[in-house]
């Protein structure tokens, strides 16, 4: 086994050696279930454990050549040829699912060869067999094959998973929980799995679309089921802390954790182009780059210069009264990144974190939530995950009318927005978008590195354009004494929209930052500063470290104010096609100084979000108190009328 820089090479050689094994378990033997409930149905009929072609079928009306097989008896083969019970022949599809399955069952046994090969347990098993294994060690053993279990089974479900994917329809099917998960060794776990896949196959798929959702639905049911065995189990460190790859599958094994086709999201929104959003000069600005910057990210080092230069937002937040143009600002983005990655030809993936995410199940919205995460980080794509109306998605801590679900969704996104595993490599972002942040769980949302205000049309300007824009072509109606769509060029409007944070907004902060200037002076060197950043502090004891780090980044990102040039984008070969270090060397030199205006303005604009969230939340609970007291009120009244 030859080493390719941190993943070992499985040899095509070491997994075609396992066909013979693999095509004899597809074809038949006997399993007696141990703790699936194996259900009767009516299958061609079998011989358990002989190999057997596709049966001739009559064309006899009335004639029916089928018996009840017995539970024990597993033949996917037949199972999976005998799915469209009209064709006398093999579909494309049914020879595929089966090559794939042998496929993926020779990947797995090969890598439990290599792991029984690095962990000693294939000397365990020699001695065994020659009845020298030492009663000191019979305890190491049986863990070993139990590891060698769950690496075989989830080995097995991931590549066939994988090499499933290019294959998959809009169908999907639900298996429920795997149940028959044997960990005896990994002979007995595959038995095990293709008795359970063999019984789902048959109850759930009619014709090719159903099948392949069949066998995906119980391959991502049994990964889920092994990973969280695997969770606790002992002596699986040789399969964890190594990785394995495919070259010919383009696929790698690492631990259990699941591989994905590097696949585009077929998109069916609605794009909007950039003077298509009116008003939310900085939001808009900041979307533009921050598309741009997605770009920048190279997948051979799978890492993006930004990331490691300093400026990358990873998670950001986007608030704004209804109405704003938080929508119009996802259509943008997502349409950027869409036209950007077709060009480049790089894969693109976005979706959607909604309410019909929240699941009654205990633990499944939160399953949900982590494979929105996963979808969108996965590092062979560029990726945008948005979370709309994340108020009423994840709950806030201590609020009693947030549901189980809802705080299920809160956990994993916390963990994966800033947690001790989260890996920010620069393929993807998350966008947070709320009409009401206040409601929003205070650690949640300082998660969000960045903050975008959509306010929406603010200027006489913008009014008119949004009205020319919304009005359509359809009238004859003058435009009069104005020159459409000239207040939404960014440069202009962005400068003057940070130039207005040169002081706060929020009537609270400016209080703050008044009484310091008073005090101390122009905010002019890091000392002051720190002393402003203090004040707001004792002014709102949820402006903590947290805040702080986010508004460094966002100076890191003022650092890197500039957009790359379009052309850049048009034409890959300028820079998206440049290795990571020329990438790094150009981006670099557009960098600008880093001004104590920038450090102000940043502060003051992250502030008067904080602060306008807390006066929201204040005012929305206070209001709820007076509501409830006049309930109680009105109760005690008309009690006593009652009882009068």
């Amino acid at each position: 086994m030859s080493q390719t820089s941190d993943q070992m090479e499985l040899r095509e050689a070491e997994i075609t050696a396992h066909y013979p094994i693999a095509l004899a378990l597809l074809q038949g033997f006997d399993h007696a279930p141990r703790i699936g409930k194996g259900a009767a149905v009516a299958t061609a009929e079998k011989s358990s454990g002989i190999g057997t072609r596709r049966r001739f079928r009559t064309t006899t009306p009335g004639l029916v050549t089928r018996r009840t097989t017995p539970a024990g008896a597993v033949q996917v083969m037949a199972t999976i040829e005998g799915a469209d019970a009209d064709d006398a022949l093999m579909s494309p599809v049914q020879a595929t699912v089966l090559n794939v399955l042998r496929r993926s069952i020779s990947i797995a046994l090969a890598v439990a060869e290599n792991y029984a090969s690095v962990s000693g347990l294939g000397d365990l098993k020699r001695a065994n067999l020659e009845g020298a294994l030492p009663a000191a060690r019979k305890t190491e053993f049986a863990e070993l094959l139990a590891a060698e279990a769950l690496i075989t089974l989830y080995v097995f479900a991931n590549a066939t998973s994988y090499l499933l994917s290019s294959h998959q329809s809009e169908v999907t099917v639900e298996v429920g929980e795997v149940e028959e998960v044997l960990t005896d060794n990994g002979q007995t776990a595959l038995h095990g799995a293709l008795w359970e896949l063999d019984q789902d196959i048959a109850t759930h798929a009619p014709d090719d679309a159903h099948l392949v959702a069949a066998v995906t639905a119980y391959a991502e049911a049994l990964m889920e089921k092994v990973a969280l065995r695997a969770a606790n189990a002992p002596r699986l460190a040789p399969f964890t802390t190594a990785s394995w790859r495919v070259e010919a599958d383009d696929f790698t094994v690492q631990g259990f954790s699941p591989a994905h086709k590097a696949k585009s999201t077929t998109l069916t929104m609605t794009f909007k182009k950039p003077h298509e959003v009116v008003g939310n000069h900085i939001a808009k600005y900041q979307a533009l780059r921050l598309s741009k910057m997605l770009m920048a990210y190279d997948f051979e080092r799978r890492l993006n210069p930004f990331a490691e230069l300093g400026g990358f937002i990873f998670t950001f937040m986007g608030d704004g009264k209804p109405g704003t143009g938080k929508t119009t600002l996802i259509q943008m983005m997502a349409g950027l990144l869409n036209d950007y990655c077709q060009v480049a030809g790089y894969p693109f993936r976005y979706q959607n974190l909604s309410t019909d995410n929240i699941d009654s199940y205990q633990g499944k919205s939160g399953q949900n939530a982590k494979a929105f995460i996963n979808n969108v980080l996965d590092p062979a794509a560029i990726g945008f995950g948005t979370i709309d109306d994340i108020d009423q998605l994840a709950g806030k801590r201590g609020d009693r009318q947030s549901s189980a679900g809802q705080l299920e969704i809160t956990a994993v996104l916390m963990e994966s927005f800033a947690g001790a595993n989260t890996v920010v490599r620069g393929n993807c972002t998350f966008g947070m978008f709320s009409n009401y942040p206040e409601n929003v769980d205070d650690a949640l949302r300082q998660r969000a590195g960045a903050r975008f205000l959509v306010d929406g049309p603010q200027t006489r300007d913008d009014y008119i354009d949004i009205l020319y824009l919304l009005m359509g072509k359809n009238h004859d109606i003058p435009v009069g004494a104005h020159e459409v769509f000239s207040a939404q060029e960014i440069k202009q409007a962005v400068s003057a929209s940070f130039a207005s944070h040169s002081r706060p907004h929020e009537a609270g902060l400016l209080d703050v930052f008044d009484r310091v200037q008073s005090d101390i002076g122009d905010l002019d060197t890091i000392a002051k500063l720190g002393a402003y950043l203090k004040a707001i502090q004792e002014a709102d004891e949820r402006f903590t470290g947290r805040a702080i780090k986010n508004i460094t980044d966002a100076v890191k990102v003022r650092a890197m104010d500039f957009e790359l040039p379009d052309e850049w984008m048009e034409n890959p070969e300028l820079f998206l096609f440049k290795d990571y270090d020329a990438k790094a060397a150009m981006i670099g030199e557009l960098r600008v100084p880093i001004t104590t205006e920038m450090v102000v303005q940043e502060i003051n604009r992250y502030a008067d979000s904080e602060f306008r969230y807390a006066d929201k939340s204040d005012e929305v609970a206070i209001d709820q108190m007076v509501r409830d007291f006049g309930r109680q009120e009105e109760a005690k009244k008309r009690y006593l009328e009652g009882k009068g």
